[in-house]
């Protein structure tokens, strides 16, 4: 990752057509932590959109939960949409195929195991609620 891991929360919100991936930086006033946050998640999206799954396989391996059928989607099955929040940026996936959707509820799983303490299962009810605690 291009940020500080140490500098940021990652959040994990499952949702039933997919899930909303939020990465905010802890100081809202760090706006360089902020950009390459904002830049990473880009990259993600595009990556993914062209059926480029190997970004996160730098950090979390090969063997990721998920992954393989992440890999096997065709165009247009995940639909990926960035957004810049407060202090950071989401992507949000949704897939109307339940394959594809459990897949992402395992890779969400592996990474909120990997990123430690740095990672929190959102609230899917609460999505948005969080960038407010964060000082």
């Amino acid at each position: 990752m291009p940020f500080s891991l140490n500098a940021t929360t990652h959040f994990f919100t499952k949702t039933r057509d997919g899930g909303v991936q939020s990465i905010l930086v802890k100081d809202v006033s760090d706006a360089r932590q902020i950009a390459l946050v904002r830049g990473h998640l880009r990259t993600i999206q595009q990556q993914f959109r062209n059926g480029d799954f190997s970004g996160p396989t730098h950090i979390h391996g090969q063997a990721m939960p998920g992954l393989v059928e992440l890999k096997a989607a065709k165009p247009g099955q995940i639909e990926i949409e960035y957004k810049d929040v407060h202090a950071g940026a989401e992507l949000t996936y949704r897939s109307a195929d339940k394959k594809l959707v459990n897949a992402l509820h395992e890779w969400f799983d592996a990474q909120l195991s990997d990123h430690g303490p740095n990672a929190r299962e959102g609230d899917e009810h609460h999505h948005g609620a969080h960038n407010m605690t964060m000082q």
